[in-house]
């Protein structure tokens, strides 16, 4: 199939897939993503990023954005296991990118997975999917819809029933939002959770937005928002009982601590949650 480029916040979602792919090539892999190889190459080269490589101290703020990436990765597929293990079948990726969740885990029968997002990055990750005759683990339902507009009216045409446990799942989008449209977000997703859901986010850790400000020509251009002082007061004000770990912590947890020169320190706030 001939390359599409990638343009605004979607473009990020082909950089996740190159951090997936060459997470999945190392031996000591935290994941296997056959797949995100495959998004990558259909979306061309990269940009260059002479101005970041060149110097030492960007290079380290990046290479923990990479894994952060690794590691949340990896923390949402835990959180995902333990919501089918309780009995949630329904899923839902809010601002899907190239997730593949729906075609490399190991999902129950009668699982539906609803992948919403906008339908230029869903009619290309089509694409590539049709090319590599993949085939879902599960139901998958695409949901075209921008997440700024009438998402919940677009997902209850798709089949989401509200009066059901969902696992929702919100990776690397609410840093793209101001604060006001996150909480309007959080707002529509609590409204649409029976007890027992569960909610795994990534937000913005402290400091982010001061420590990447000078990286212009990057995804830092795009960064709006970060976690909150209390995450978990916060959620616990929406009706969720929450957790937060970091990303050194859940790193540690997954045998890749962080030490040396490597920093995880990009946007890394990992959440899970539970509907009260």
């Amino acid at each position: 199939m001939t390359t599409v480029e990638p343009s605004g916040v979607w473009a990020t979602a082909v950089g996740v897939a190159r951090v997936r792919a060459r997470e999945s090539s190392r031996p000591d892999a935290l994941f296997h993503d056959p797949l995100a190889a495959a998004f990558a190459e259909a979306a061309g080269p990269p940009p260059p990023l002479d101005a970041v490589w060149d110097d030492p101290e960007r290079r380290r703020r990046w290479a923990g954005v990479a894994l952060s990436i690794v590691v949340r990765t990896r923390f949402l597929d835990d959180l995902l296991a333990g919501a089918a293990a309780a009995g949630c079948r329904q899923v839902v990726l809010l601002g899907a990118g190239m997730d593949s969740r729906a075609f490399r885990l190991d999902w129950p029968p009668r699982t539906r997975l609803f992948e919403v997002d906008t339908a230029e990055p869903l009619a290309f990750k089509q694409a590539v999917l049709d090319a590599r005759g993949a085939r879902p683990r599960c139901e998958r339902l695409p949901v075209a819809v921008d997440l700024r507009e009438d998402w919940p009216t677009a997902l209850a045409a798709a089949g989401h029933d509200p009066a059901l446990p969902t696992a929702w799942i919100a990776e690397g989008l609410l840093i793209y939002l101001p604060q006001e449209a996150v909480e309007r977000l959080l707002g529509q997703v609590g409204a649409l959770s029976a007890a027992s859901s569960r909610m795994g986010l990534t937000l913005g850790a402290q400091g982010t937005l001061e420590r990447f400000s000078g990286d212009t020509g990057t995804a830092a251009d795009m960064w709006l928002s970060t976690m909150p002082e209390d995450p978990v007061g916060w959620l616990s004000g929406l009706g969720w009982e929450a957790q937060t770990f970091t990303v050194r912590e859940r790193a540690a947890a997954y045998g890749r601590p962080v030490g040396g020169p490597v920093r995880a320190q990009g946007p890394g706030g990992l959440v899970s949650a539970v509907r009260r």
